[in-house]
């Protein structure tokens, strides 16, 4: 991990962040239906830091390993668009990615938990792992969230990014109760 101060200038940076799924988003089981079906639960704080990150103009992306219909729904739903699944050597999706959007690779981060994201991590301006990590992903983040993957690691990683573009509070305010409805 770097120091602080480190990680909060390489996230002021970002103009793209991209996520893996499993063990990031999801806390990495994988559940079938007797059909066959993969399901996976999303944490809802997750999807609201998403959502407020992009709000706040940073674009975002998700390249991973595995494909899986929920995975499409559930980035529909948030309004991603660039979605990669299937995808066994990241580090060349990723700088597609990078190409199709006009970023520099410094000016985009990356969230991974496992070995398979180690490439990326290393290629990206800024990146993130969950708490419970694979050891190594540990050893490289930029910044080791303090939640676990599907457990709020991409909230807090969101709210990192945003507070390190002096945006955070700007964007919570819009949540807060305005004077007028305080005077009841």
């Amino acid at each position: 991990m770097r120091p602080l101060e480190e990680c909060r200038a390489r996230a002021a940076r970002l103009k793209l962040m991209v996520f893996d799924v499993d063990g990031v988003l999801t806390d990495g089981s994988l559940y079938f239906t007797d059909a066959g079906t993969e399901i996976k639960a999303f944490n809802t704080r997750d999807g609201q830091g998403m959502r407020m990150l992009q709000n706040a103009g940073v674009t975002l992306a998700i390249i991973t390993g595995r494909d899986a219909a929920c995975v499409t729904w559930r980035m529909k739903n948030l309004g991603i668009e660039h979605v990669y699944q299937g995808i066994g050597h990241k580090l060349t999706t990723f700088h597609s990615l990078l190409a199709k959007v006009g970023v520099q690779a410094h000016e985009a981060g990356f969230m991974g938990d496992d070995v398979i994201d180690l490439q990326v991590m290393a290629a990206c301006g800024f990146s993130a792992a969950p708490a419970d990590c694979h050891e190594l992903n540990r050893q490289h983040a930029d910044y080791l969230a303090g939640h676990a993957g599907g457990r709020g690691a991409v909230r807090e990683v969101c709210d990192f990014i945003l507070a390190a573009q002096g945006k955070l509070d700007a964007v919570l305010a819009r949540y807060l109760p305005s004077p007028l409805t305080d005077a009841k």
